[in-house]
């Protein structure tokens, strides 16, 4: 249970990590998916992905061949960003963030904070359900299924407050000009 708590604040991180905030970041693509091999694979799987400076981010597959494959998910993705195919490699150039594009991508964290919440609800419910079966069949007594619940909220109420607190740190950073 304390795993699943985890890995949807993980998960969580790698997601606002993907929201472009006017400066060049690998994390921008390196989870987005592209059809290649017959499957959908991660870009990061698929290329060398580089910084080389402050607004750009350099795509170099590893096949010339999966190019076309690249650029056509970074057109169809949420990044709004056009891709340059040099026949060697694509190159993403950022442009500074309006003050639109920014309050869309609050709007953004906002959304992605509320699934993080509703999946640790869940991860609650199947432990407090696991909890009373357990009590149910006898293999713990009452008091031990009262302790095992309070810890349950206890641990949701401090990855909540994680939750809260890295969403109002993205929320301020890409408020920030």
């Amino acid at each position: 249970m304390a795993a699943d708590f985890d890995k949807t604040v993980q998960h969580l991180d790698s997601e606002f990590s993907g929201l472009q905030v006017g400066r060049a970041s690998a994390g921008l693509v390196e989870n987005m998916m592209v059809e290649a091999y017959g499957s959908s694979q991660a870009l990061k799987a698929l290329a060398s992905i580089s910084v080389p400076d402050a607004k750009s981010v350099q795509i170099q597959p590893w096949d010339k061949g999966l190019l076309s494959a690249i650029e056509k998910a970074i057109q169809v993705s949420d990044l709004n960003i056009n891709p340059v195919n040099n026949g060697l490699a694509i190159i993403l150039n950022i442009p500074p963030l309006t003050e639109e594009r920014r309050r869309d991508l609050v709007k953004v964290v906002g959304r992605l904070a509320e699934d993080a919440r509703i999946s640790i609800r869940n991860v609650r419910h199947e432990a407090l359900t696991a909890v009373k079966r357990m009590e149910h069949e006898g293999e713990i007594t009452e008091d031990e299924q009262g302790r095992a619940e309070k810890q349950i909220q206890e641990k949701l109420e401090a990855v909540n407050s994680a939750i809260e607190s890295k969403t109002k740190q993205k929320e301020e950073s890409l408020m920030t000009v």
